[in-house]
């Protein structure tokens, strides 16, 4: 009768302190930005809504008349941090997808951060070259949509 051994374990269970002390930085830095997007009132013309912190206006529209590639960013944080979804994919569909990964990123972090378990090399893990070919496609087609309801 042959005796299954556990193979040798490479790798820690648990992340290191240095990893959850970042994933907890990390997590409020995420945190902060959300918070701050829910406490804004979204712009009434899909774009321009981070004049409210005092920034300037987009020098792309300023200057080209035309929506920039982040165009209307801000404004679909703060119609998503209102629950506002349709809203919100109206102003920038691309930015929908950033508030849900941001969001799912906050979580994993905290989790991470607490709890010492390592979510963090699962979201890395997902980043692979196709990921970031959808993702540059899916802000491309969006800004094309800004373009055309500017």
């Amino acid at each position: 009768m042959q005796v299954l051994s556990r193979p040798e374990r490479t790798t820690p269970l648990r992340a290191t302190i240095g990893a959850r002390v970042g994933a907890a930085i990390f997590s409020v830095l995420i945190i902060s930005v959300l918070g701050i997007a829910s406490w804004m009132s979204p712009s009434d013309h899909g774009h321009g809504t981070h004049t409210q912190l005092g920034l300037a206006p987009c020098a792309w529209a300023v200057w080209f008349d035309k929506p920039c590639p982040s165009c209307g960013m801000t404004t679909s944080f703060a119609h998503a941090g209102e629950g506002h979804w349709v809203q919100s994919a109206k102003a920038q569909p691309f930015a929908v997808l950033l508030v849900i990964g941001s969001s799912a990123v906050f979580w994993g972090a905290l989790v991470q951060a607490v709890s010492g378990a390592k979510l963090g090399d699962a979201f890395i893990g997902m980043l692979r070259p196709k990921v970031f070919l959808a993702l540059g496609a899916f802000a491309l087609g969006a800004w094309i949509y800004k373009i055309m309801t500017w």
